[in-house]
């Protein structure tokens, strides 16, 4: 046993060493002790401790490699564009809240990803990242102001970032404001002046400004740079070149296109132009020798339309202000059980004459007097999907009905979609483009086997190229099977499509709906707009019209037909203006339609006497009043004149 002071003497030595770790692990290895220190126990190895340091100077050169290489990776990021210096400083909480949102916004919940963007933003104001991803939501929910509030706000927090920039131009873009768009893409090109998505876009502004020449210069920039994925731009240069009339520069641009992207969906059109500018040689060449029989073929990007034709105005001026309240000659006939179908597909496109004898058509189906209605409800342009039947009310010829036998969400009820594709000469430019993106918009609203769609195109006559099925796949061939050319038998196509819908045998209540896609630029109808949309209001159907008008201007009359058609049957009429953002209008007209609600009533004092009667429906929740689209009215049924 050690003596007393020996034992004194160890213990000092123990909190000798534990004072020692304690500087090793405060980082303080370099001031050792030069003396030896007793070792705790006999037999213990004195290099045991000296180990240990080591290790630890490994731990501290390896985080110095880590910091280094995480600096590295922070300046790859600030160098590309795809964070701001300020997010770098983001805390963890804010990151998370962040990172939900960007999964929320991939799965397009962009309501849900608004609210974790705003957590992220009150954990740290500066996140530059998350001020983006909010105004990119409010985007997609169409609250512009919101979302330019929030481009603006990334925009003073760090004016050295590109992405800012480049959405407000694009959200200008979107509202056909192409001076305002080119000047802040000009900026954000400033700051990233390599950065081919930025040119690209910057380009598409300059050619809605009409500056052509500078179109053509940051298409060569675009050119130089790796591009791809973006070979529109040559297609946009092509089009500056065009009205330059500077057809050899056309030419270069529209076989760039061709060549970098072969599958795209303009490549049609641009090969039928680059005929037209062989041809042009051609006859340029023979006008040397002979200038009298010279004539030149002029290749044209966008088609030659008549929106304000005086057949349109005529069509129109029929109307009036209000509602047809004239009797329905096709409301006085009941439909027999499964009526004869038209038009059935036997492998090839069946075409219909707009003449041909079809169903009668019926609002009320049986003598129960049961009127059935489709409605959508929004607020500040947001569809409400939640509402009760005690927050509706309805008016039936001014009179509450005697009694609401159903109220339910469309989305439980099995649809009959029918998709009118406008295949006249007028859209003959941007045709491919309108089927690629019809295509996805029928295979998305196709959700099971109890929802049925089919599929027609029309010029001075319809083609059903598929018929009634379920199948998205069949949906798509028949889209493909659509041919272009004719003239524009508009009102003919939807009074066919609504009877058609109406003929087929359902054994319980279905919702019908006709999706448009048209300039509205009727010129060969021998039915006419009035008698369109009697058809569709004798028929229960639901109108949404896609114009494929791009021309900027004041509204036309094929604008106010689109409008009308889509208005009186209680849809919409939606006008992209931009055949790019096509897709988008497809997408939300797929929300507008499974957002919508199904009601059927007994109408109070009705009378058997084929008159028109009016429907107004009013949504309150919380006190507040709803934006409501519903048709305006329909035909009652006529009591047989004999019993």
């Amino acid at each position: 046993m050690p003596s007393a002071p020996h034992h004194r003497l160890l213990k000092m030595y123990k909190r000798r060493l534990a004072w020692a770790v304690a500087c090793w692990l405060c980082g303080q290895v370099s001031v050792l002790a030069q003396a030896p220190i007793p070792p705790m126990n006999a037999g213990a190895d004195p290099l045991a401790k000296m180990d240990f340091t080591q290790i630890y100077l490994d731990q501290i050169n390896q985080h110095q490699k880590d910091s280094e290489q995480q600096r590295a990776q922070n300046k790859n990021l600030l160098d590309s564009g795809m964070v701001s210096a300020l997010d770098l400083a983001a805390p963890n909480r804010a990151v998370q809240e962040y990172n939900r949102a960007t999964s929320l916004m991939k799965a397009q919940h962009s309501k849900e990803a608004i609210e974790h963007l705003q957590k992220a933003i009150a954990i740290y104001p500066k996140f530059v990242s998350a001020h983006i991803g909010l105004g990119l939501a409010y985007v997609d929910q169409e609250d512009i102001p919101q979302a330019k509030s929030e481009f603006e706000a990334a925009t003073k927090l760090d004016a050295k970032f590109p992405a800012s920039f480049l959405n407000l131009g694009r959200m200008a873009l979107s509202q056909n404001d192409f001076l305002t768009a080119q000047s802040e893409l000009e900026q954000a090109a400033s700051l990233r002046p390599n950065d081919a998505r930025i040119l690209s876009t910057l380009a598409y502004a300059q050619n809605g400004s009409h500056e052509y020449q500078h179109v053509l210069e940051t298409a060569q920039r675009v050119h130089a740079l790796d591009h791809k994925g973006m070979a529109n731009v040559h297609y946009i240069a092509a089009s500056a070149a065009m009205a330059l009339n500077d057809f050899e520069t056309t030419e270069r641009e529209l076989n760039f296109f061709v060549s970098e992207d072969p599958t795209n969906a303009f490549v049609p059109v641009a090969r039928q132009n680059l005929a037209a500018l062989t041809h042009n040689r051609v006859v340029r060449a023979a006008g040397a020798a002979n200038s009298r029989t010279a004539t030149i073929v002029v290749a044209s990007l966008r088609p030659q339309t008549f929106p304000n034709s005086d057949r349109l105005k005529a069509q129109l001026s029929a109307l009036g202000n209000e509602p047809d309240i004239g009797s329905c000659e096709d409301c006085s006939t009941l439909a027999e059980a499964n009526p004869t179908r038209e038009g059935v597909n036997s492998g090839a496109p069946s075409t219909v004459p707009p003449t041909v004898p079809l169903p009668a058509a019926w609002t009320i189906r049986t003598n129960v007097d049961q009127v059935t209605l489709f409605f959508a409800v929004s607020s500040h342009g947001h569809m409400v999907n939640d509402l009760e039947q005690s927050n509706i009310r309805i008016l039936d010829d001014n009179k509450p009905p005697e009694r609401v036998e159903r109220f339910a969400p469309l989305s439980k009820l099995p649809l009959r979609l029918a998709l009118l594709v406008d295949t006249s000469g007028s859209v003959h430019d941007r045709f491919s483009f309108e089927k690629h993106a019809a295509t996805k918009f029928v295979e998305k609203m196709l959700s099971g086997a109890s929802d049925l769609a089919f599929i027609a195109g029309f010029s001075h006559e319809i083609t059903v190229t598929q018929d009634f099925s379920s199948e998205p796949n069949e949906m798509g061939v028949g889209i493909e099977k659509l041919a272009n050319g004719g003239g524009t038998a508009l009102f003919d196509a939807v009074s066919f499509a609504c009877r058609k819908l109406a003929a087929y045998p359902d054994a319980e209540q279905v919702a019908r709906v006709l999706v448009i896609l048209s300039d509205g630029e009727d010129n060969s109808s021998h039915s006419s707009l009035k008698q369109s949309i009697q058809a569709a209001e004798g028929t229960g159907v639901t109108i949404y019209t896609i114009s494929t008008r791009e021309e900027p201007g004041d509204k036309s009359d094929a604008d106010r037909v689109l409008e009308v058609l889509a208005e009186r049957t209680g849809g919409e009429a939606m006008f992209p203006g931009n055949i790019l953002t096509l897709g988008k209008s497809f997408n939300k007209l797929h929300d507008l339609i499974r957002s919508r609600y199904f009601v059927a009533y007994k109408p109070a004092n009705f009378q058997a006497n084929g008159s028109y009667r009016t429907i107004s429906v009013i949504a309150e929740k919380d006190g507040k009043r709803l934006q409501v689209r519903a048709r305006k009215g329909y035909h009652a049924r006529m009591e047989s004149s004999h019993n």
